[in-house]
């Protein structure tokens, strides 16, 4: 069991996708507002999610939970944690205040869920992975492809032959190309962007190792020797991305963080004369 796991909060909202529809809405009405539920009646609650009381003692079941009373006192245990669901939608008659809590809140709490969620082993094994390259090429398609411009601009700083690739031609190519000791570390939130996958694929029967960053379970994951899966609640095929792109920003964040470590104090040098390279083109601060 992961450690987010523990958090029932977030496993309900884990679980979204496979309740049925008088679940989802115990369930919704249950994310909506956490603390109002732990505070509600098995009646009230019923009456708002528009269900009988026998469905929300089924739903408390499901969930390991001897029955409502059980249910709400690990409600409330989840909810005193600091981990809770808040819904990223934004309604029409939003207005500013309403829209920008909605934004910041649901970031920081999908950024929280993913952290608890992370296996940190497979976080050593990709940084394994980076660090023996012989070459990393870093793919992305629309929002991803902002993502992995962003990993070039980390992953060069470590002495290692880094590109970053959004031309679907160039990006078969390359695969096609690639052999053992080339890493290929490709992003996609959905992780069912055909050609993504098909580079991919090429990739792999060429022989070069390939990670992805992507959606659990997704044609991309499959298809990875290693795969970060990471499930954030976004439907990007209607909506921008706005919270899976920090998230997957910060876990490439960590992975470069890893490489830096791994690398020893006798690497910082290197890192500081990049730096230095820079200090010419800023204006002094007033201090």
């Amino acid at each position: 069991m992961t450690p987010g796991a523990t958090n029932l909060l977030g496993i309900i909202a884990d679980a979204l996708p496979t309740l049925n529809k008088s679940e989802k809405k115990v369930a919704s009405v249950i994310l909506a507002d956490p603390e109002k539920a732990t505070q509600s009646s098995i009646a009230v609650l019923a009456v708002a999610a528009g269900v009988s009381e026998p469905s929300v003692n089924r739903f408390c079941k499901k969930f390991n939970a001897k029955g409502f009373p059980d249910f709400k006192l690990k409600l409330a245990q989840s909810v005193v944690s600091g981990i809770r669901y808040v819904s990223q939608n934004v309604a029409a008659e939003d207005d500013v205040g309403s829209y920008t809590g909605k934004i910041f809140d649901s970031t920081i709490t999908n950024l929280a869920l993913v952290r608890d969620k992370l296996c940190l082993d497979l976080v050593d094994r990709v940084v394994d992975k980076l660090i023996q390259a012989r070459r990393v090429y870093f793919f992305g398609l629309g929002a991803s492809s902002a993502v992995a411009k962003d990993a070039e601009h980390k992953f060069f700083r470590f002495n290692l032959p880094v590109s970053f690739h959004e031309d679907v031609l160039m990006q078969r190519m390359l695969a096609s190309a690639g052999t053992t000791g080339d890493v290929f570390f490709i992003i996609s939130y959905t992780g069912r962007t055909r050609e993504l996958v098909e580079s991919a694929t090429l990739a792999r029967e060429s022989g070069a190792t390939v990670i992805g960053l992507t959606a659990p379970n997704s044609p991309l994951a499959k298809v990875c020797h290693l795969a970060i899966e990471v499930a954030v609640p976004e439907n990007t095929d209607e909506y921008m991305p706005m919270t899976s792109r920090i998230v997957h920003l910060v876990v490439l964040d960590v992975l470069a963080t890893g490489v830096t470590v791994r690398r020893g104090p006798e690497f910082q040098p290197y890192l500081k004369k990049i730096k230095d390279s820079l200090k010419s083109t800023r204006y002094a601060t007033d201090d």
